[in-house]
């Protein structure tokens, strides 16, 4: 099963994916790990992209898009992906329909984690005191929910439109959102 999770930063995509991960025994695909790995890597795409993140910026969708592509074609991966956060432009969603079309693969469900701006400045701010991330201080959570909300807004009409697309309250208990995607993975 392929499954797409999107959501604002802060609307669960992570906790629900590993949960997935596990019970379909898929690969997490996530934007944020991928780029944190090349920072942390210290990769010329890594020395590239610190900056933006700092500013609350989202990445080049070239960048993103070329991560994306070489996880796509693993074949231990295939029909197997969950992506968290990703896509999160139109042309990152056009990008990936190409890059599924092109491995004869096909998006399974579709799961908008939806949430609201206070939400999730609460969860963002118990979240740096957990994990201690950087990109998690009040004025970045500021400036990437309203971006995403900004740049996300075409994504969700792209994708409202396929049949198996399902939009989720993300402000519930992380238990009865975990109840709401087995109802639609049926498994």
């Amino acid at each position: 099963m392929n499954i797409i999770l999107f959501g604002p930063p802060g609307a669960g995509k992570g906790t629900q994916s590993k949960y997935l991960v596990k019970k379909l025994n898929a690969f997490q695909i996530s934007t944020g790990d991928l780029l944190r790995e090349e920072i942390k890597n210290n990769t010329d795409i890594g020395i590239s992209i610190i900056n933006d993140m700092k500013e609350g910026k989202f990445i080049s969708d070239k960048i993103v898009n070329q991560l994306i592509e070489n996880l796509v074609f693993d074949p231990l991966k295939k029909g197997k992906l969950i992506f968290d956060g990703y896509p999160r432009s139109l042309s990152q969603a056009e990008n990936l329909n190409s890059l599924l079309i092109n491995s004869n693969q096909k998006l399974d469900l579709i799961l908008f984690l939806n949430v609201d701006k206070e939400t999730i400045i609460k969860r963002l701010e118990k979240r740096k005191t957990i994990e201690n991330r950087s990109d998690d201080d009040i004025d970045t959570i500021l400036k990437r929910h309203d971006k995403y909300m900004e740049t996300t807004q075409p994504v969700l009409n792209f994708y409202s439109k396929n049949p198996n697309f399902k939009e989720i309250d993300g402000g519930l208990e992380i238990h009865e959102i975990t109840r709401k995607i087995e109802t639609f993975i049926n498994v």
